[in-house]
This record gives C-alpha cells, sequence and structure tokens, in this order.
C-alpha cells in the first residue's frame, strides 16, 4: 500500500440553472437529468449553501509567526518555505465548514456526464460508503467541481487561496497554531487519534483509507478537520518563498510545477502536533500518478489522488450581485 500523503426533495433546479453550472464546469453537452439526478442536485445546492461560512475580511500577517507570537519568539515550524513573513489584506468571502465528500462529487460527474472517480477495487471498499467520507482528486478536478457547485448556488466559487485557508484556519488571522477548536492538540478529544481512526476502516472492511468528516469540534469559524483527513488543495502555484509584495487578495505566481496544499493526512495528535500547523505548507503535482504500484502480489491500482481533499471557497457576493 503507498503511503498516504496519505429524502429525495419535490422541489427542482430550474433547467437553466443547472446548463448554466454545467457549461462553466465543462465542455460537455448539459444533458436532461432523471428526476432521481435532479433531487440529488437540488440536495447538494442547499448543502452547499449551508456549508459555507462568511468570513469577515481583514489583514494579518501570514506565515510562521512564532518570531513574533510572544508565547515563542522563535520559529514554531523547522521549515524554510514558511518563515518570510508578510503582511495581507484579504477580502470579506466564505469556505466550507467540511471537505467535499465522496457523495457530493458523485453529483458533479452524474450531472455532467463523467465517470466516477476512484472506480478501482481497493477504493470501492470504502468509497461507497454511507458515512461522510472526504474525496480524493487532482487539482483541476477540485477547481471544476468548485465552479461547478458555485453555478448551483449563484455564487462565484474556487479552490481557496493558500492566503484564505491560513486567515480562516488561523481565526481571522490570529496567532492560532493548530487548526482545532481552543487552538491546541488534544488526541482523542479535538483530533482523531491513531486506533479510533484505524477501527473504523476494520470495522468498515478496509485497513487504510478515510474516516468520516465532522467527528471531532470545529474551529471557533465553524470550519472541520482542517488539521487532518488528508491534504487540502489552495488555488496557489507552490513559491518558495511566497512573493511579499503581493499583499492584496494575493493568489501566488501565475504559473509554477506545483500546486499548494495545506492541512495533513496523518493520523492521531502525536504526529499532527508537528506536521500541521495553520502556516504550515505543502506541495504535490496537479495530477500526480501513476495509479498503479506494485505490491508482492503484483501490480495494484488505486487512485493516486486519494490523499488530496479540499473544500471551497466562494467569493463574497452572489454572482450578479
Amino acid at each position: 500500500m503507498p503511503p498516504l500523503r496519505p429524502v429525495l426533495l419535490k422541489s427542482l433546479v430550474p433547467t437553466a440553472l443547472l446548463l448554466t453550472a454545467c457549461q462553466g464546469s465543462t465542455a460537455r453537452t448539459p444533458q436532461k437529468h432523471s428526476p432521481e439526478l435532479t433531487a440529488r442536485i437540488e440536495v447538494l445546492s442547499q448543502k452547499t449553501k449551508k456549508d459555507l461560512v462568511e468570513v469577515e475580511g481583514g489583514t494579518f500577517i501570514m506565515g510562521d509567526f512564532g518570531p513574533i507570537d510572544p508565547r515563542a519568539k522563535m520559529p514554531y515550524s523547522g521549515e524554510r518555505d514558511d518563515d518570510v513573513l508578510r503582511e495581507v489584506t484579504l477580502s470579506s468571502y466564505a469556505i466550507g465548514a467540511k471537505k467535499i465528500t465522496y457523495a457530493d462529487f458523485d453529483v458533479y460527474t452524474d450531472a455532467t456526464g463523467q465517470p466516477r472517480t476512484a472506480q478501482y477495487p481497493m477504493d470501492l471498499e470504502y468509497r461507497n460508503l454511507p458515512d461522510d467520507l472526504p474525496v480524493g482528486v487532482s487539482w483541476e478536478a477540485a477547481q471544476q467541481y468548485c465552479g461547478w457547485v458555485g453555478g448551483l448556488i449563484g455564487r462565484k466559487m474556487e479552490l481557496p487561496t493558500e492566503a484564505q485557508w491560513e486567515y480562516a484556519a488561523r481565526n481571522r488571522g490570529q496567532f492560532v497554531i493548530w487548526p482545532t477548536d481552543d487552538g491546541s492538540v488534544d488526541n482523542g478529544r479535538n483530533v482523531a487519534d491513531y486506533k479510533t481512526m484505524n477501527r473504523y476502516g476494520s470495522e468498515h472492511g478496509y485497513t487504510n483509507g478515510p474516516a468520516p468528516l465532522g467527528q471531532y469540534p470545529p474551529t471557533p469559524l465553524g470550519l472541520y478537520d482542517m488539521i487532518d483527513h488528508g491534504f487540502e488543495w489552495v488555488f496557489d502555484w507552490y513559491q518558495d518563498p511566497y512573493d511579499v509584495s503581493d499583499t492584496q487578495d494575493p493568489r501566488g505566481p501565475t504559473h509554477g510545477e506545483k500546486r499548494v496544499q495545506r492541512s495533513h493526512s496523518d493520523r492521531g495528535g502525536d504526529s499532527l502536533f508537528i506536521v500541521s500547523m495553520t502556516f504550515t505548507r505543502f506541495q504535490a503535482q496537479p495530477d500526480p500518478g501513476p495509479d498503479w504500484y506494485l505490491s508482492k502480489e503484483g501490480q495494484r491500482r488505486y487512485n493516486p489522488n486519494r490523499a488530496n481533499k479540499f473544500r471551497c471557497a466562494a467569493a463574497q457576493d452572489p454572482v450578479g450581485g
């Protein structure tokens, strides 16, 4: 196994809105949806609106703030790509309370006529369970999903920028070290402990895969699982260090080789304590591969993005508002 890096509703979505959403995310010809799929799209639309957390914009010092934090007066992280501090000002925005699930993403692929993700036997062990398990997809697929679901609810949506993710994880830019309910790591109380996460997998017939979302307290802003349950794609191309002159709603470099990731896939608080702080940065190929590895039994195929999760962000005002 490769390591992890990792009630149907009666109301119907207006046809024009569905067509706009599909056209905005793919080049495929819009399809006529079945009543069952139309109802699932409406459920997802309502869920998306409900889960968006509005974040008031402001100015904060982005990066490892340890040297300017009276509690430490030295870096919290041993990494060098997060120790260049910069003052960033963000406009107000909204961000998803939870990472996107397999069930959410299945609505998108079904509605746009694309094959469902993670269909190898190794992935099917867990991806169709009824619990809210976070989906793993490429950067491009994540960005397209956000644009499509934004069309459903009438808001411009995409992956959060690196600055937006960190600002939200730090409760609007405060000196918060870990993105939990109280800024600490309390193994088994506000983050999953290793035994609990593995017990869930064993009970459902797999040994290495995701655990349900939303099982532990959210941050003060109402955001769940910012510290674990998989790396999260953000909008920016990776740059080390980031451009300190880009301070107003920064979106990162215009091109690059890898995309930035936040959060982490590790399990258990003892590990997260040192690898998943609010300012910790990671990088990954936008679409890693290959989709197989060699085991003792031979070649085994799996979803290479299984550890690459995401949540969406939205502009403050509705589209056209």
